[in-house]
């Protein structure tokens, strides 16, 4: 096959499946199992994340996830990292299989670093979540297979000054969230909790809060989500997408917020 640049334009995903398919994530894993070891699939041990989540506020949005990875019934981790910062004015949370998930996140990275290079400009957000939606498509043989990844986008878009929210589902399907999302083993829990408290114009400390609680009411649910361990310094990952990037926030700014939690939840 001969490389055309014209042909491929700016897109470094559209290049890698073209001409280095077998590089690119989602192509099917091969295995067999020998009679006596019909179940012995090798997806079994592999580490899933679980609970993500996006809250949106008055100038932007936060996006959050708990920190652990289990592997059937076992924890496989309890720091893992399922946000991350995708560019200065967008970050992306993941939920499914670890490493699918992990490659997906560097690949997109590259991907809008490469296109920023190449026309000089920074794609738009609806052009950020329809890239990130191709590539949850061609992630679809794999999830065939049980490498499941859902991510969560929140992105900051310059020309309507508001943080927006994507989400998707495994066929690369790109739906837009008007106020919150959540999604994962836990999402349904955390869902349920930022109904309950989800007002429109909030500001971003009590964002922040919303979605800390959110995820300690799916931690309390869900065996696969990860509550705060303060004995072992681990809070969940939590980001604000504004109009000043993407911005962390320390475990010091979160720890008050899981105390307020439970002295409400004794105060019950």
């Amino acid at each position: 096959m001969v490389f055309d640049p014209e042909q491929l334009g700016s897109s470094f995903y559209d290049l890698l499946i073209t001409q280095y398919p077998h590089l690119s994530p989602g192509r099917p894993i091969p295995w067999t199992a020998g009679p006596s070891h019909a179940d012995a699939s090798p997806l079994a041990a592999v580490p899933h994340g679980t609970t993500i989540l996006a809250v949106r506020y008055a100038g932007g949005v936060v996006i959050a996830g708990d920190r652990r990875a289990t592997e059937g019934y076992q924890i496989s981790g309890r720091r893992i990292e399922k946000v991350y910062k995708v560019d200065d004015w967008s970050a992306m949370a993941i939920a499914g299989a670890a490493g699918p998930c992990l490659d997906m996140v560097r690949l997109f990275q590259t991907e809008l670093e490469h296109y920023e290079k190449l026309e000089g400009t920074p794609l738009s957000v609806d052009g950020k979540a329809n890239k990130l939606a191709q590539m949850v498509k061609g992630n679809l043989p794999a999830a065939f297979q049980g490498l499941i990844v859902i991510p969560l986008f929140a992105g900051f878009d310059a020309r309507q000054r508001e943080g927006r929210i994507f989400k998707y589902d495994i066929a690369g399907g790109r739906y837009e969230e008007t106020d919150y999302h959540a999604t994962g083993s836990g999402g349904k829990d955390a869902k349920t909790a930022i109904k309950q408290y989800y007002k429109s114009g909030l500001n971003e400390h009590e964002a922040i809060g919303l979605a800390v609680e959110a995820l300690c009411n799916a931690a309390e649910e869900d065996v696969a989500t990860g509550g705060p361990d303060p004995n072992r310094g681990i809070y969940p990952t939590v980001k604000t997408v504004s109009a000043a990037g993407i911005v962390d926030v320390p475990s010091e700014r979160i720890a008050p917020f899981y105390a307020a939690f439970l002295e409400k939840r004794r105060e019950r």
